[in-house]
């Protein structure tokens, strides 16, 4: 079963229990940041897009338009929504394969992202990369990676070239509770506390890697206590919860800032589907799945808020959800207009010729 966000853990046994004492800095605290009816309206709408641009695209990968492996990321839009709502420009994103809401955070075109998940000519990698490939150096994204735990030492390696020019940047990196479990998540751990690399790790635990609980798969299931061996300091946040996310997100980002070195932020969400559209998901049951979303949903939290509070009318929030519907549909109907890739394109990008030094 599924831990419910905000409940607490399973007592771990001392077998299991870590000794390693985390070397704590002297925290930068901001000021929280108190969120206006405009902020709410513009959270509620950025999940609602991931949520229906997302909802499209299954039902696309269902047509037989979207080949390939397709991983969605309904249920978790509030960890990419509070996050990129207190990073800065500048700030990278890297991520894994269930990658689209994070591509929309960041500000990247709906069109070419629905364009490249069908393989054509308008995508943002032009057909090539599919789902899980898919970049823009114009708003600092590096990926989508197929490969699991992959985009944990890219992403310290942009931390490193933070360090190294001297710039405020922060990496932002972004990987699961089954890639936490990589080798190289823990390379990445000691170098980058070891150099004091500007990176906050963000592990999005939705409970389940494929198709096992994480409380089957994880000796230490308390994931945001993986860095404590290394001193570096984690903290467990309600994933759900979009307000609950950026505010820790900004807090974490403060202590980097200030050149204290890198963090974990584990955010407890739930994933709605299966780990891809070929999965059934019947490692779980419905009624888990149900309570999940009536209890928990993300973006309902923000809509009953905006409501209570008097932010927003139903009529209101209808029409945003009409507004981010068309913008979907148009993003639907361009990827498929799009001209597939001509065949030469399979020799580009491949190789980068260098002159030589002079």
């Amino acid at each position: 079963m599924a831990r419910t966000p905000g409940a607490k853990r399973p007592a771990t046994t001392k077998k299991t229990a870590t000794k390693a004492k985390t070397a704590r800095r002297k925290p930068v605290k901001p000021a929280a940041p108190k969120v206006t009816g405009d902020e709410l309206l513009t959270y509620y709408r950025d999940m609602l897009l991931i949520r229906r641009f997302e909802e499209k695209a299954g039902q696309l990968y269902g047509m037989g338009l979207i080949g390939g492996f397709c991983h969605l990321y309904i249920g978790q839009e509030a960890v990419i929504v509070g996050t990129m709502a207190v990073a800065k420009e500048g700030d990278q994103t890297i991520t894994g394969y269930r990658d689209h809401g994070h591509m929309l955070a960041c500000g990247l075109d709906p069109n070419g992202v629905m364009a490249e998940l069908t393989g054509r000519e308008g995508g943002l990698s032009r057909g090539k990369g599919g789902s899980m490939h898919m970049f823009s150096k114009d708003k600092e994204f590096y990926g989508g990676h197929g490969i699991v735990g992959a985009q944990v030492p890219l992403g310290t390696g942009l931390g490193f070239a933070n360090k190294y020019r001297g710039n405020d940047n922060v990496a932002l990196v972004f990987f699961g509770d089954g890639a936490a479990n990589q080798g190289q998540v823990y390379e990445s751990f000691n170098m980058a506390e070891l150099w004091q690399l500007p990176v906050l790790y963000v592990i999005e635990n939705n409970q389940y890697a494929m198709g096992t609980s994480i409380t089957r798969a994880s000796s230490q299931p308390a994931l945001h206590k993986r860095g404590e061996s290394f001193s570096i300091p984690g903290r467990e946040v309600d994933g759900m919860d979009v307000l609950a996310v950026r505010d820790a997100v900004a807090e974490a980002l403060a202590e980097i800032r200030a050149g204290n070195g890198p963090q974990i932020l584990e955010m407890m969400t739930y994933r709605y589907r299966g780990h891809s559209m070929s999965d059934p998901a019947k490692y779980r049951t419905k009624d888990e799945v149900q309570r999940m979303k009536a209890e928990h949903d993300p973006i309902d939290q923000v809509k009953a808020r905006l409501l209570a509070d008097g932010l927003a009318s139903e009529a209101d929030l209808k029409d945003i959800d009409k507004q981010v519907k068309a913008v979907v549909a148009q993003a639907a109907d361009f990827a498929q207009d799009s001209p597939e890739p001509d065949p030469s394109e399979l020799y580009t990008d491949i190789l980068v010729e260098v002159g030589e030094a002079s």
